[in-house]
């Protein structure tokens, strides 16, 4: 289980009703909206993580769209395919 913290902060009534705004529109709360926020902001700031998490995940893709391509409709390939662009997310 995750340990979870709750904290004040102190924001505009602007923003708020943009982060509202955004969090509804996404079908989050909007504690959930925040922390989404944090953890992009959080990856940003390390660019050589980010840019090899994208470099690994562009040659796990281009293997599968390789397979696909060369073997055609293979339902268990394209099933394993959705798994893990749902993963990538």
């Amino acid at each position: 289980m995750v340990d979870i913290k709750r904290v004040q902060i102190n924001i505009s009534a602007q923003l708020l009703a943009e982060i509202d705004k955004l969090a509804h529109e996404r079908q989050i709360n909007r504690s959930q909206f925040i922390q989404n926020v944090v953890q992009l902001y959080i990856m940003e700031r390390e660019p050589e993580g980010l840019r090899e998490k994208l470099r690994i995940g562009y040659q796990i893709m281009a293997e599968l769209n390789l397979k696909i391509a060369e073997e055609g409709n293979d339902d268990e390939l394209l099933d394993n395919y959705e798994r893990q662009l749902a993963e990538a997310e």
